[in-house]
């Protein structure tokens, strides 16, 4: 897979948001591992902007390490200081599920109460109906299921 090539500009914006980033992987002393390659891929599939640390000294260690893993994950090369590695991949698009069971959210309703005199404006009145509630032609709110009583207050009466 190519790298992913990306302007000066658009890495000085990946710069400034991976400031205040914490380290999600950690790179110990056995290296560049194939589980630190597949958490890293994890971290830029769910993130897209991630920062790795390092464990190691060596500066051209570290650099090879941001170079391998740029290239084997298909990743941009953001920014390498210190011990702290800078990586952005696109993330990829989420597909939405559908739920089938899924009830209707809250909705605000506008009531109008009209005046038995006439001449005057009706009074307007905002109310909020939940998915298992309906609003009767008198403007009050029923419930569409009963509410479930326990078993303790169900024996009382």
């Amino acid at each position: 897979m190519p790298q992913i090539q990306l302007t000066p500009a658009q890495r000085k914006v990946h710069r400034a948001d991976a400031h205040h980033l914490d380290p999600v992987v950690m790179i110990g002393g056995d290296g560049l591992t194939d589980a630190v390659k597949k958490e890293t891929d994890a971290a830029l599939k769910a993130h897209g902007l991630i920062k790795v640390r390092v464990f190691s000294d060596e500066r051209a260690a570290r650099d090879a390490m941001l170079a391998t893993l740029a290239d084997e994950l298909n990743a941009a090369p953001i920014q390498h200081i210190g011990k702290l590695l800078v990586l952005w991949r696109p993330m990829p698009e989420r597909e939405k599920v559908l739920d089938e069971d899924r009830m209707p959210g809250p909705r605000d309703v506008k009531v109008l109460k009209f005046s038995k005199r006439g001449g005057q404006r009706p009074e307007v009145k905002t109310l909020r109906v939940l998915g298992n509630q309906r609003l009767t032609t008198g403007g009050q709110i029923k419930r569409a299921k009963k509410k479930p009583v326990s078993i303790k207050k169900r024996n009382q009466d």
